[in-house]
């Protein structure tokens, strides 16, 4: 591990112990290649871990619960699907009935959570960045050169993160100098740097080829999936469309060699690290050797229930976990389960009532999911073959894979993006329309519409991180044009105040650094 020096980037991070420290110093590890390349696995290990020693105890940001506010993909999830459709938990700890009810606070800890991690990650790629400028690593120069860019991959993704959720977070680059209170960025600003950092690893050679990395880490594939996703929601975060951008770049990811998965469910198993022509860039999980209480273990457990896994077995198989398994917690509102037609494979989902009814605390009302259980695809009723460990999942989770970028580009079309056709963009999502129904008999037409789109996403990409851009992009998140039960906190559903489309700068960082102003109505 490598000793990482002061930066008073936020509050989270003004002391020395919010680190791992030892006695190796940035010197000794960056002198080396394998030194370099154990840092630059620091970095990717930032979005799969959640402290130094795990599962729980030794958070990677102090004053955080590691189990369930220090894992990134956890408060991630819970900010993209919990305030939606796609989710609602029943449980009451703190900061879950203000997702539940999209009644946002400066001191929810799950939007702590998120913010310092994504600062963090920004951080480790930004040390990792000013350690390997200008050294000399010989006849694996190149080697590390990609390293660099997959370095800056990595921090635009978490810029991109932070942009999405917080609209204006501080903004720091290696070339800052170190012990400084970080300037806040504007949103649109803050778009062109992460535009521009993905145009420059794409342009100059600064990732290696499509499908030429090793599995779990980034290539100019990855670049221009995120690019094309940046360009999707343009117009939201800098109010003008790129629809045409949008329309490139996700034809640069599909012209890349990708092809789906044929079995829908064998994309989020717990060998998905096998055979998956279809996913560009995971979250990798191991129940072995990355033990957490987020990542995919959570989403397995999170809806998941021990009399669900008896009755509705010849469905389920098993989720693959045993011990501490079972949480209970999560389902879906009913208006999102009514988006499934007959037949669609895509619907998995059991339960005793498709609606959360008039007590969306009780244990039976709402569907939950079994997408993602810890078994492999050699799993069959009354014979699941499960991951390598029975408490934490093997699963990887796809941050990007081509089923998106299909969409992406239909979208892009359909809203006036150029660079391809109706009839292309139709054929693209009839693919996923075969997947989903083992036949030709459920295909779009050309005059598919915008919302159509929409609706496919959501029965596509569920539980996997979309849910409330796609919303906010639509206009649909926090107005009037789509309610759902329990929006805004009442079983009927109401619209709220649009300044919920981003979340708060968390009032600690407030505090610390006098740079920070809060988003609107906060």
């Amino acid at each position: 591990m490598v000793v990482l020096p002061l930066l008073a980037f936020t509050s989270c991070f003004g002391d020395l112990d919010r680190f791992p420290l030892n006695d190796t110093t940035s010197e000794i590890v960056y002198s080396t290649f394998d030194g370099t390349k154990s840092a630059l696995a620091k970095i990717y290990g930032a979005y799969t871990l959640s402290g130094q020693t795990g599962p729980a105890g030794n958070p990677d940001v102090a004053g955080l619960d590691e189990g369930s506010n220090a894992d990134f993909l956890r408060c991630w999830f819970n900010h993209q699907e919990m305030p939606t459709d796609e989710a609602h938990c029943i449980w009451g700890d703190p900061g879950i009935p203000e997702l539940n009810n999209i009644s946002f606070t400066a001191d929810g800890k799950f939007t702590i959570g998120l913010y310092d991690k994504c600062i963090l990650q920004v951080m480790y790629a930004n040390e990792f960045i000013r350690n390997t400028e200008g050294r000399n690593y010989g006849e694996q120069q190149a080697e590390v050169n990609y390293f660099r860019g997959e370095a800056r991959f990595l921090r635009a993704f978490a810029y991109w993160v932070l942009m999405d959720q917080f609209g204006n977070p501080p903004f720091v680059t290696e070339k800052d100098n170190l012990g400084i209170l970080a300037q806040q960025i504007e949103r649109p600003a803050l778009f062109a740097y992460i535009e521009s950092e993905l145009l420059d690893l794409i342009n100059n050679n600064g990732l290696k080829a499509a499908r030429s990395n090793e599995y779990g880490r980034a290539d100019i594939t990855a670049a221009n999936a995120l690019l094309a996703r940046v360009y999707l929601n343009a117009e939201v975060y800098t109010g003008t469309a790129r629809w045409t951008e949008a329309v490139t770049y996700s034809k640069k990811v599909i012209d890349a060699g990708y092809t789906l998965k044929d079995n829908y469910e064998h994309l989020f198993l717990a060998d998905n690290d096998k055979n998956n022509p279809e996913v560009i860039l995971p979250i990798t999980y191991d129940g072995k050797n990355t033990r957490g209480y987020g990542g995919v273990t959570f989403l397995i457990n999170a809806g998941s229930s021990s009399d669900y896994q008896t009755k509705y077995a010849d469905k389920i198989i098993h989720y693959g976990i045993f011990s501490n398994a079972n949480w209970n917690g999560y389902r879906f509102r009913n208006n999102f389960i009514d988006k499934f037609e007959d037949a669609d494979k895509r619907f998995l989902f059991v339960g005793e009532n498709r609606a959360l009814g008039d007590d969306p605390s009780k244990a039976t009302n709402g569907l939950q999911t079994y997408k993602y259980r810890n078994i492999t695809s050699a799993s069959t009723v009354g014979n699941p073959v499960y991951g390598s460990d029975q408490e934490f999942a093997d699963n990887d989770f796809p941050l990007f894979r081509l089923a998106e970028q299909y969409l992406i580009l239909a979208e892009a079309v359909v809203r006036g993006g150029s660079g391809a056709t109706k009839s292309d963009a139709a054929g693209y999502i009839n693919l996923l329309r075969k997947r989903a129904f083992g036949d030709d008999n459920h295909k779009i037409s050309d005059n598919y519409t915008a919302q159509d789109i929409l609706d496919e996403r959501a029965r596509e990409l569920y539980w996997e991180c979309f849910r409330r851009t796609d919303l906010i992009r639509y206009n649909q998140f926090t107005t009037q044009n789509y309610i759902w039960e329990w929006k805004g906190g009442t079983q009927a559903g109401r619209a709220v105040s649009n300044h919920y489309n981003l979340y708060p700068i968390p009032s600690q960082d407030l505090l610390a650094n006098p740079n920070l102003k809060q988003n609107d109505n906060y």
